[in-house]
C-alpha cells in the first residue's frame, strides 16, 4: 500500500467515539501544545539559550557558532531519521507509546540543563543537552501532529489544528511571564533564587522541564493506540528505509502533489519561521526599541498570533487550507513589505504624523496575524493528504522537507543586509521566501478538489 491519498481524513480508533470522549481528547492534545512552548518559547528562544551565548561562557561569537553547530547536527539528525521513525511508531502500533518516550526524554533533558553553570567549562554540554532535546522534541512532534487525524473528522481538522497552535502561542506568554516574574527580573525570585551561578536561569530549566510534563501528561492517556500492522512493524531499520523510498516513488507517480505540497510547505514555513526568529532583532537593531519594548510586544505578537490560529482554524474548515495559506501568505508579503518601504524613519501620510514605532506596531503585528494561520493550515493540509495508518510518515517527511531547506530565510535576511546596507533591509529575503512559497503552493491542488490516488502495491 503507497502514501496515496484518501477523500477524507481517518478518524483513527476515535472514529466513532462519542463527543465527550473526542473533546476531552482534543483537550489533552492541545494542552500538549500548551506545555511545550515551555520549550520552545523558553529554552530555545528567549532564556536559556540567550544564557548559553552570553559572555559568561566566553567569546559571544564563539559561543553562537558553537549553539549554531550543535543545533545543526540535531537538525541533520532530524531529517535524515523522522520518516523512518514516523513509520515504524505507525506500523508497531506505537504512536502514543513514542510520543510519551520522546516527550519524557525532552522533559530530562531540559532538566539537565540545571547543571549548566555559567563557565565556558560547561558550554559543550549545555549545547549538547539542549541540541539532543531538540532532537527528541522533533520526533515527539512527528507523532503529535500525526494526532490530528485521530481526534479530528473532515469538518473539523482546521479548527482543531488552529486550536493546537492557538494554546502553543498563550502557553509560551503563560511561561515567559511566569519566567520573568519569578526568576529572571527579580534579585531574589521565588524560592529564594538569586542569579549567582546562574541559578535563576538554572531553575528556569527545571521549571520548563516541569511546565512541558505536566501539560503533556494528559495526551499520554487519552488518545488510543493505532492498530499494528504486522508486515511492515516486523521491518528492520534498513528494510525500512527501503520501504520509505519506495512509498515515495510511488507517492510520486499516482500523488505528486502531495510531494509538490511537501516542498512548498517547506519554503513558507522556513519564512513563516523567519518572522519570530528576526523580529525581535528588527524590533531591537533597526526601530530602537529596549528590551522591554521588545517583550511586550512578543506578548501581544504571540497574543494576535493565537486568534489569527482560531479564525484561520475555522476559515479552513469552511474554504479549505489552501485558501487560507494563500490569503495568509499574501497578507505577510504585503505587511513585510510596508515594514521595508515605510522603515524606522518619522514621516507625514495624509496630513498624519506617521512614526517609525507605529510602523512596526501596525505592520508587525499584522505579520504575527498571518503566520498563525498560515501554520495551523499547513498541518491541516498534510493531515487531510494523509492515509490511515501512515500519518507519522508522511509527517515525518513534512519535519525533513522542513530542515532540509532551513536555510534559505536565514541566508537571504543576511544577504540582502549586505547587499543593501541596512537591517531593515533584510526582510526583502525574508519576503522573498515566502513569495517563492506561494508561487510553488499555486498549482498544488487542495485536498477537497482530488481525486483519491489508485493504491499501489509498494510493500
Amino acid at each position: 500500500m503507497s502514501l496515496s491519498t484518501k477523500n477524507t481524513p481517518p478518524g483513527g480508533p476515535s472514529a466513532g467515539a462519542p463527543a465527550p470522549t473526542r473533546r476531552k481528547q482534543v483537550a489533552a492534545w492541545a494542552a500538549w501544545d500548551w506545555g511545550s512552548a515551555s520549550f520552545n518559547a523558553v529554552m530555545t528562544t528567549f532564556v536559556f539559550t540567550v544564557y548559553l551565548t552570553s559572555a559568561s561562557f566566553g567569546d559571544k561569537d564563539h559561543n553562537s557558532a558553537v549553539l549554531g553547530a550543535g543545533l545543526a547536527v540535531a537538525g541533520v539528525a532530524v531529517a535524515v531519521l523522522a520518516p523512518v521513525t514516523g513509520q515504524r511508531s505507525d506500523a508497531g502500533g506505537h504512536r502514543r507509546r513514542w510520543l510519551t518516550v520522546n516527550t519524557l526524554l525532552t522533559c530530562a533533558l531540559v532538566a539537565g540543563c540545571w547543571f549548566v553553570l555559567p563557565s565556558p567549562d560547561y558550554l559543550i554540554l549545555g549545547v549538547a543537552l539542549i541540541a539532543a532535546a531538540n532532537l527528541f522534541f522533533e520526533f515527539a512532534g512527528v507523532n503529535y501532529n500525526a494526532m490530528l487525524s485521530q481526534i479530528s473528522t473532515p469538518a473539523s481538522v482546521g479548527k482543531i489544528s488552529g486550536l493546537g497552535w492557538a494554546m502553543g502561542y498563550v502557553g509560551g506568554i503563560a511561561a515567559l511571564g511566569l519566567v520573568l516574574v519569578g526568576f529572571v527580573q527579580p534579585e531574589v525570585g521565588w524560592f529564594g533564587v538569586t542569579s549567582e551561578d546562574g541559578m535563576n536561569i538554572r531553575f528556569v530549566a527545571l521549571f520548563s522541564a516541569v511546565w512541558f510534563l505536566l501539560f503533556a501528561l494528559p495526551l499520554m492517556f487519552a488518545v488510543p493506540e493505532v492498530p499494528r500492522q504486522d508486515a511492515v512493524a516486523r521491518l528492520g531499520i534498513v528494510a525500512s528505509y527501503r520501504l520509505l523510498f519506495q512509498r515515495i516513488k510511488a507517492l510520486f507517480r499516482t500523488d505528486p502533489h502531495t510531494i509538490y505540497f511537501l516542498l512548498a510547505s517547506a519554503v513558507f514555513r522556513d519564512g513563516l519561521a523567519a518572522v519570530f526568529t528576526f523580529g525581535g532583532v528588527i524590533a531591537s537593531g533597526t526601530f530602537g526599541w529596549e528590551l522591554p519594548e521588545v517583550i511586550m510586544f512578543a506578548i501581544f505578537g504571540n497574543v494576535v498570533a493565537a486568534v489569527g490560529s482560531v479564525i484561520g482554524g475555522f476559515l479552513d474548515d469552511r474554504s479549505g487550507p489552501k485558501a487560507v495559506i494563500i490569503g495568509s501568505l499574501i497578507g505577510l508579503i504585503l505587511a513585510g513589505t510596508a515594514v521595508v518601504v515605510l522603515g524606522p524613519d518619522d514621516q507625514d501620510m495624509l496630513g498624519l504624523q506617521w512614526t517609525g514605532d507605529t510602523t512596526f506596531w501596525i505592520f508587525g503585528l499584522a505579520l504575527c496575524l498571518f503566520v498563525g494561520p498560515a501554520q495551523s493550515a499547513s498541518r491541516a493540509f498534510l493531515a487531510r493528504l494523509a492515509p490511515e495508518g501512515k500519518e507519522g510518515e508522511l509527517f515525518g517527511l513534512y519535519a525533513t522537507t522542513g530542515r532540509a531547506v532551513s536555510f534559505l530565510a536565514p541566508t537571504l535576511f543576511s544577504a540582502c543586509i549586505v547587499i543593501f546596507g541596512a537591517q531593515r533591509y533584510g526582510i526583502i529575503g525574508i519576503v522573498a521566501v515566502l513569495l517563492a512559497g506561494l508561487l510553488v503552493l499555486l498549482p498544488v491542488r487542495s485536498p477537497a478538489a482530488r481525486k483519491p490516488a489508485a493504491a499501489d502495491t509498494a510493500h
